[in-house]
């Protein structure tokens, strides 16, 4: 009798272990992946936002939530050069570099990896094209200052279209207008949100502003959320897919400078992109949006808040990048890949093998 009950319970065992993987749904593709960076934006500047903002966020819709270690090669504190390139490339680097590992190799990025295999390519930033996070996904400089040799690798990069501040760089140099190089190789380089023609064939730039885009509260509005669904726009068109990486850049500056409000106006609006991703993916089927942050800025802890009148007291412990995790949010085709605690270089890895355009 005991062998009796024993094969039964092992036949229906097998009979449901068969009929799970026979039910089982194959593996969907990820044809495009969204990377959204709030630079500086730390645990502690998500849930102020969170708060400030009545108990809301687009972030708390991400279906996995990780959590990524920062740390570059030489220091415990990472800047946002060697965070963006690890970001970028898989590779821990120094301090400073752009683009290159610690030995000083240059390493091909996600964007690059991307146009190699056929799919479309798009950075979105409120800071300068040339700055560290977007140079960091298509240039391979030793320091991160070199802002003119930055930009230069914007004219072999096949990139579909940028959209940020710098135009001085591309256009003030006596020497070599790079805005004029672009246009002779087919890109449309426009000025302004209003003229960027999603359904143009020609690849786009649109430099804003001769530098760093105003914060928030001083003028700029809703220019990343509706830019980020410019470039959707724009690199959808490709059926092969697509790599677009868009950086909220000044949650970083509000850090540095200590000011709580600059934080939150900031990480709200970077937030608002975030749906806008979010909303993309529901739409986009093979869509995965990944959002994390390359460092913390200022050691920001919260003392006290109330989440119905959006009061918040808080303390900075610093006014530079601090070594802690940053979490990592991830929604759509493939975002189970980015539940866990790992190496920042694990988001690239993460996201070519699902791309399958790994070098």
């Amino acid at each position: 009798m005991r062998s009796l009950v024993l094969f039964a319970t092992l036949f229906l065992y097998t009979a449901c272990h068969e009929s799970q993987k026979q039910e089982a749904p194959t593996q969907a593709k990820t044809s495009n992946v969204i990377l959204m960076i709030g630079d500086g934006m730390g645990l502690a500047q998500v849930h102020a936002a969170y708060t400030a903002n009545h108990g809301t966020l687009n972030m708390e819709r991400a279906m996995f939530v990780g959590l990524s270690k920062t740390q570059s090669q030489n220091k415990y504190e990472t800047d946002s050069g060697a965070g963006g390139t690890a970001l970028s490339t898989g590779k821990k680097t120094m301090n400073n570099f752009i683009g290159i590992d610690a030995s000083g190799q240059a390493t091909p990025t996600i964007l690059e990896l991307a146009e190699k295999q056929g799919l479309s390519t798009g950075l979105v930033v409120t800071s300068e094209m040339i700055h560290a996070t977007p140079a960091a996904f298509i240039a391979h400089v030793p320091d991160r200052y070199m802002y003119n040799e930055i930009a230069e690798h914007f004219t072999n990069s096949g990139i579909d279209i940028f959209i940020g501040g710098g135009r001085a760089y591309f256009e003030d140099s006596a020497a070599y207008n790079i805005s004029d190089s672009l246009r002779s190789k087919s890109y449309d380089i426009v000025y302004s949100l209003d003229d960027i023609e999603p359904t143009s064939p020609n690849n786009i730039g649109c430099l804003v502003s001769d530098f760093y885009l105003p914060r928030f509260s001083e003028g700029r509005g809703d220019y990343l959320p509706l830019a980020s669904g410019l470039a959707m726009k724009k690199l959808a068109q490709n059926k092969k897919g697509f790599f677009l990486m868009i950086e909220g850049s000044q949650i970083d500056w509000g850090g540095h400078s200590n000011d709580i409000d600059f934080v939150l106006e900031e990480t709200l609006d970077f937030d608002k992109a975030v749906g806008a991703a979010f909303d993309f993916a529901d739409t986009h089927p093979g869509t995965l949006v990944v959002v994390t942050a390359d460092h913390e800025t200022g050691g920001l802890s919260i003392t006290d808040g109330d989440i119905e009148s959006g009061a918040l007291e808080v303390k900075f412990n610093d006014t530079g990048h601090t070594g802690i995790m940053v979490p990592v949010f991830a929604y759509g085709t493939g975002a189970e890949k980015f539940a866990g605690i790992y190496h920042n270089t694990e988001i690239f890895q993460k996201i070519v093998d699902l791309l399958k355009i790994n070098d």
